[in-house]
């Protein structure tokens, strides 16, 4: 793959000196970013960056999450007004930045300020912050990263600014780290009259992300999302994600991963897919066989050290019972250190 940037976005990109101070908290042999060959056998995939640490979806989030040893960075997408992919896992601005304070008359009729309301340059203009409750503000992980801190100031990343900044990492340190999209709402984009996925294609296309052996894959809950990247002429490796709620249930039927066979190279099952609030392994681990039958990898979602299952007695042992007694090919995780601690520990022994 050729990696290259360009400069139409540098105006952009200011990572502050805290990333440089970040460090690498650990040595770590290079990730390949193809299944199967992950640092420690098993994908650590930083959901949003480490969001146990700091702000979700900043280049400072995910520079942390590279320095943990994550071998996939996971961006969120949302697009802007002028059609620029940017890491946001809302729709809406309101519970990740101060939008209401420098836009407070932008709100649509329901009080929420919508990124696609917004041109690149405005969103520049706003503060990250920790996530709130925005009707209450209070903190939805009160032991994270605070809002305290008014000096210093993350801001809302581009797609193109993270391709950046791990493309500069894995040439500075000789890894291969990859990246995990998701495309997010692309029903919703497309009724406010854009075409989510091929802006996401001119963007991978243009940073040299275009076959199956490249470290990218791409993630989305609706399954036409996917399928319009294949329409696209994507090679690139498709993770279908699937929810707890009922809606998604045809989905894990052995009919529903045939069709998911037809069009992705993955799932990206919810945890209580595979065991249930009591503890249950859910089916006799029929998603988790059904899906490898099919050549499907499995990545579930989320592992929060800070806010584990109650049937979880530790974050180690639920990546114990998740990744190796279950099978699992990799997860979704908020603190990446954790689970490459766990996994080269496990290696070690």
């Amino acid at each position: 793959m050729e990696l290259k940037g360009n400069g139409h976005n540098a105006r952009y990109v200011s990572v502050k000196a805290m990333i440089i101070t970040i460090g690498f908290f650990v040595t770590a042999t290079p990730a390949l970013g193809e299944p199967e060959a992950y640092t420690y056998g098993k994908a650590v995939i930083a959901h949003r960056g480490a969001p146990g640490y700091l702000p979700e979806h900043t280049l400072e989030s995910y520079a942390m999450a590279y320095g943990q040893g994550a071998d996939y960075l996971e961006p969120d997408l949302m697009l802007t007004k002028d059609g620029v992919p940017i890491a946001l896992h809302d729709r809406t601005l309101n519970a990740t930045t101060n939008v209401a304070e420098v836009f407070p008359d932008r709100a649509r009729d329901d009080d929420r300020h919508y990124a696609i309301d917004f041109t690149l340059d405005e969103i520049k203009q706003l503060a990250v912050r920790e996530r709130v409750y925005p009707a209450s503000g209070e903190l939805v992980y009160p032991d994270r990263f605070p809002n305290t801190h008014e000096e210093l100031v993350f801001r809302v990343a581009t797609l193109a600014e993270l391709i950046e900044l791990v493309q500069g990492m894995n040439h500075a340190t000789g890894r291969n780290v990859g990246i995990y999209p998701e495309t997010k709402a692309s029903s919703w984009h497309a009724d406010q009259g854009y075409d989510f996925e091929r802006k996401l294609m001119d963007v991978l296309t243009e940073y040299g992300y275009e076959s199956a052996s490249d470290p990218v894959i791409v993630q989305s809950f609706e399954a036409e999302s996917l399928q319009r990247l294949r329409e696209l002429g994507c090679e690139l490796r498709l993770v279908q994600l699937i929810g707890g709620g009922p809606s998604a249930d045809p989905m894990v039927t052995p009919e529903g991963l045939d069709e998911i066979a037809e069009y992705a190279d993955g799932i990206g099952p919810s945890i209580s897919r595979i065991i249930d609030s009591a503890g249950e392994v859910v089916d006799d681990n029929a998603l988790i066989t059904g899906a490898h039958a099919r050549d499907l990898v499995v990545h579930p979602w989320t592992v929060r050290t800070d806010r584990l299952p109650d049937h979880a007695d530790s974050t180690e042992a639920l990546l114990e019972r998740l990744l190796f007694d279950l099978g699992a090919d990799g997860v979704f995780i908020d603190q990446p250190d954790a689970a490459v601690a766990f996994l080269r520990e496990r290696a070690e022994r």
